[in-house]
């Protein structure tokens, strides 16, 4: 049955993900009824966001009722707990791949997709489906800046965002480090203003090459229109990021054959903000760029790596030795099998 789920999530993504909401909001209504949102909330250790969204939709389809006491189950909701009860026993199996990843790799969180994004007939779309669906239930409600990098994830988690992110916040997306090296469409300026445009949110971009020297970049600092974008991808609260192959990264990126040589030499296996790093998690080399380091995501609220695919286990495995302990992967089956049976 657990396979199964699979094929229904690749077709309706984020349905799994709804459906264990909805099961679990239900199962605490019908424990605790009458009951308000807030300590609803509270038992349930989840943000009143979540609970208010998925309230209304069970409410709209006849299963609770409110009351001024409280939130009851209806007659119709108790049936639907009945019979969904074994079905969500073949779903428990996830959940608890999904608390082992987080385990093994010591990190907060762990969301794992359908698929294997390494194969032939593998997609990012599950990826990005998972990303969408932890920033709408973990992002807050007021202002918030998101800082995001580039990639063909990042353009594509982009891409799956819809304006409904963006109800009861103010999100102003920025790029996390500056460089301009790669394919214009998936350099993080491009990732940044799609997910404004997608959301109807605001967007400030950092127009700053690749790959100079030291004191070029030094320099850079002291122009204002740079120096103000910095200030913001600095206070930013939420970071959104990827998690690359060393050598793929490398070549894409152009970098000189010494230095990919000295990658190899190094037994470099991935790469994340500009940092080379090999199995153990120790960095092996770094590109000097401006904007957020590895070491910056510690005072963020909010980290969410998105990565998957088998071929990138052994990556997304080695960057979580220099993660911070809040991050929230959102990963594939794929990746997760490799992780897990090492």
């Amino acid at each position: 049955m657990q396979d199964e789920w699979q094929w229904v999530e690749a077709i309706v993504p984020q349905m799994v993900s709804k459906l264990t909401t909805r099961f679990r909001v239900l199962r605490g209504i019908a424990r605790l009824q009458p009951v308000g949102r807030r300590t609803l909330a509270t038992q349930l250790a989840c943000t009143e966001r979540t609970v208010r969204t998925t309230t209304d939709a069970l409410a709209t389809l006849g299963f609770i009722q409110m009351t001024v006491r409280g939130m009851q189950i209806t007659s119709d909701g108790q049936r639907l707990l009945t019979g969904l009860t074994p079905v969500m026993a073949t779903l428990a199996g996830r959940q608890q791949q999904e608390r082992e990843l987080a385990q093994r790799l010591g990190i907060a969180h762990c969301t794992i997709v359908a698929g294997d994004s390494s194969q032939p007939n593998g997609s990012l779309s599950a990826l990005a489906q998972g990303a969408k669906g932890v920033l709408a239930d973990q992002l807050p409600t007021g202002a918030s800046t998101v800082a995001v990098m580039g990639g063909h994830t990042m353009a594509t988690v982009a891409a799956s965002l819809t304006p409904s992110l963006s109800n009861q916040r103010q999100l102003l997306f920025v790029p996390a480090r500056g460089g301009i090296g790669e394919a214009p469409e998936i350099q993080a300026n491009a990732v940044s203003a799609q997910m404004a445009q997608r959301t109807n949110g605001q967007f400030r971009s950092l127009y700053v090459p690749e790959q100079l020297n030291v004191q070029t970049y030094k320099s850079l600092f002291a122009e204002p229109a740079i120096h103000a974008v910095l200030q913001l991808i600095e206070q930013s609260t939420v970071v959104v990021h990827g998690i690359g192959q060393a050598l793929a990264m490398a070549q894409r990126r152009n970098i000189a054959p010494n230095v990919i040589a000295n990658l190899n030499a190094a037994n470099a296996v991935g790469e994340a903000f500009g940092v080379f790093f090999d199995a153990q998690g120790h960095v092996v080399s770094e590109l000097p760029r401006i904007g957020l380091g590895i070491a910056d995501l510690a005072t963020k609220s909010l980290v969410i790596a998105v990565a998957g695919g088998s071929e990138k286990g052994t990556a997304i495995q080695a960057y979580m030795h220099l993660a911070p302990a809040q991050t929230w992967l959102i990963t594939d089956q794929g990746a997760a099998d490799f992780v897990l049976k090492k």
